[in-house]
């Protein structure tokens, strides 16, 4: 996988940290839809963003996955995530 601080690295010194996504406001959320929010995955067919972490630098980043074929197709630091939806977007 191509981590944006480090290059290419092997897929085992990574973990997956789920899709991006805003989190429901667990003051006013009842507790069915928190559940649902925890447990329950879209499984979207198609390209989604997702929340990766290097393990040995312990650095969080972002990657744009095909789910149909599971090409990565780009990576880039968090730090980036509202530049990237603004863009994609447009």
């Amino acid at each position: 996988m191509p981590c944006p601080l480090n290059g290419p690295r092997n897929i085992a010194e990574f973990v997956y940290g789920g899709v991006v996504g805003a989190a429901p406001d667990p003051a006013s959320v009842d507790d069915r839809a928190w559940a649902e929010y925890l447990f329950i995955e879209s499984n979207t067919r198609g390209v989604v963003r997702e929340w990766w972490f290097h393990a040995p630098t312990a650095y969080w980043f972002i990657a744009e996955r095909d789910t149909a074929t599971d090409e990565i197709l780009k990576t880039y630091p968090a730090s980036e995530l509202g530049k990237a939806s603004v863009e994609s977007d447009a």
